[in-house]
């Protein structure tokens, strides 16, 4: 397996999901969709606003999907026979109301095999009158199925009622069997992922390791003038949120000049740096279907409550058709999670166990839950669109496999971040802070001057998620051998992380590189390739000089 540089003790298999590994078998030798027409965008999904009331309810249905959406196959087997695994999990991850789910799943598996016994008993009965209405010569005085079904002197009259009656029953007990095998699965795709051994239980993290010298150890020694990347922005007129609150609203910004090309520069150094250590590019689509981020985890609330999604609102007539409702993507982690639902892939050939499928993509992304965090909602650090370099891996279902391309993701951060300069910490995140889907999740914080009030200045600039089969799972994303069938673990795992998170990384940059003394901005080397040969981003000329900044 392929070792990190943070000197992580190896990683610990999940309970239950991973007893054996799978064996590796080496080898021997469009529809069009037409998008409905937007009537406003808003943050209130109704498939997601559907989930979001299964959730708050005691006794969920499942979800009306739409007929194209993956059929989700999630392990209930594994839920009735670990219940009280699974419920602490959830408690140990805040997923308090999903705590009870596995005692309900098992509850009412037992209504539902009640329900079996019942429909069997009126089948059985059903096919003796049915024997007797098709053939009633060959039934004998002594036939004990007719005996003890009371049906022996029931004229024919008598028996068409009965098999009607019963008829009527049955479509009312398998009708109830529907409605209790939906709410178990409903249920269970509530329930968050099993969490690894290696993330620590409760809300704090645990620091891994610290990227590059801090700055200002001990402040008080310092006579160094520090500012926030909205006060420099406004100096150097690199930043504008005053227009970008008439154009658009609050949580939007224009970059200018040195800033919009240094945002191209990031993208283009992580592109390169991502390409030539293996990684396939894709530019892909920034509106996906809701019931897609739906299965990759993107629930309607987040820990803080708030909703995560923009949804392209329907026209009545489109809603009233069943129409599949579109999203805006949160990270191309959606779309690059889809490229393969409802798919069958290769092992070996798309995937081997050494061998994973690996994309980075470039696009924007669009966040509904920017509101009501305090200071962070101030300048580039928390917004509703900005541009993110993703890497997302498809790997053979087996944890050293998605380890090793977890370690190459958490490497390839570093490698970035390093080499801008900044001064980070390596966390590996605790159960609190974990999305539904991840069952492991490292964190990457850069220290931010204008934050030391809030968590001591550091701020999450990237992150790197495993979440076994979960997504898979939910997108009916399968693997299959050379014979055609199914390998063993069946549904391949998914890893996913930051390669650049743009405002953020810029806001760092602006920051840390700023020099009071000429009032300038230091470029960092590896970026100056992309920024015409520049070193530093100085004060305009007066002419430039004007343009409404503001916060």
């Amino acid at each position: 397996m392929r070792p990190s540089r943070l000197a992580m003790r190896p990683y610990t298999c999940l309970q239950c999901l991973s007893r054996t590994r799978p064996v590796f078998r080496r080898p021997t030798t469009a529809t069009s969709i037409q998008t409905p027409r937007i009537a406003s965008l808003h943050n209130s999904s109704r498939f997601l606003q559907q989930q979001q009331q299964q959730q708050s309810s005691d006794s969920p249905a499942a979800a009306s999907r739409p007929s194209i959406a993956p059929k989700p196959v999630v392990d209930i087997k594994h839920i009735r026979q670990n219940p009280d695994l699974y419920a602490q999990n959830c408690i140990d991850r805040n997923y308090h109301q999903q705590a009870s789910y596995p005692q309900r799943i098992n509850d009412l598996h037992a209504q539902w095999q009640a329900k079996q016994r019942e429909a069997r008993s009126l089948r059985e009965r059903s096919n003796i009158l049915r024997r007797q209405l098709t053939d009633p010569g060959s039934i004998r005085d002594e036939n004990a199925d007719t005996i003890a079904a009371g049906t022996k002197f029931l004229t024919r009259d008598e028996l068409i009622a009965e098999a009607r009656k019963l008829k009527s029953l049955l479509s009312t007990i398998e009708t109830e069997e529907t409605r209790i095998l939906s709410e178990i699965e409903s249920l269970a795709l509530a329930i968050p992922n099993l969490t690894s051994e290696e993330s620590p239980r409760g809300p704090e993290p645990k620091l891994l390791s610290l990227i590059n010298e801090h700055p200002e150890p001990v402040p008080s020694a310092s006579d160094r003038v520090w500012r926030s990347h909205v006060h420099i922005g406004n100096e150097l007129g690199l930043l504008d949120f005053a227009s970008a609150g008439t154009t658009s609203g609050w949580g939007w910004y224009f970059l200018l000049d040195e800033a919009a090309q240094l945002e191209q520069a990031l993208i283009a150094y992580a592109l390169d740096l991502a390409v030539r250590s293996g990684w396939r590019q894709v530019s892909p689509p920034s509106m996906v279907y809701s019931h897609i981020a739906s299965a990759c985890g993107f629930q309607p609330r987040d820990q803080n409550g708030e909703t995560q999604i923009y949804a392209l609102a329907q026209s009545a007539d489109d809603a009233a058709r069943g129409k599949p409702e579109l999203s805006m993507a949160g990270t191309s982690e959606i779309p690059l999670a889809g490229m393969h639902a409802s798919k069958m892939l290769l092992c070996p050939g798309d995937i081997s166990e050494f061998s994973p499928l690996k994309y980075v993509a470039v696009s924007r992304c669009y966040r509904a839950e920017a509101g009501s965090r305090g200071l962070e909602t101030k300048g580039l650090y928390r917004v509703h669109e900005f541009t993110k370099v993703e890497l997302f891996g498809w790997t053979y279902p087996s944890l050293d496999s998605a380890t090793d391309v977890f370690n190459e993701i958490v490497d390839l951060q570093t490698d970035l971040l390093s080499s801008l300069g900044l001064h980070c910490r390596v966390l590996e995140m605790p159960t609190h802070d974990l999305g539904a889907s991840a069952t492991r999740k490292i964190d990457i914080e850069a220290f931010f001057p204008s934050r030391r009030e809030r968590n001591e200045g550091w701020g999450e600039v990237t992150s790197a998620s495993i979440c076994t089969d979960y997504q898979a799972r939910r997108l009916a994303t399968r693997l299959k051998g050379e014979d055609g069938k199914m390998i063993e673990g069946g549904y391949p795992f998914t890893v996913n992380g930051t390669a650049m998170a743009v405002p953020r990384v810029l806001a760092a940059l602006l920051e840390n590189g700023w020099d009071e003394e000429t009032g300038t901005v230091v470029i960092p080397e590896v970026l100056r390739g992309w920024m015409g040969g520049k070193e530093r981003i100085g004060p305009k000329a007066p002419t430039k000089k004007g343009l409404g900044v503001g916060v």
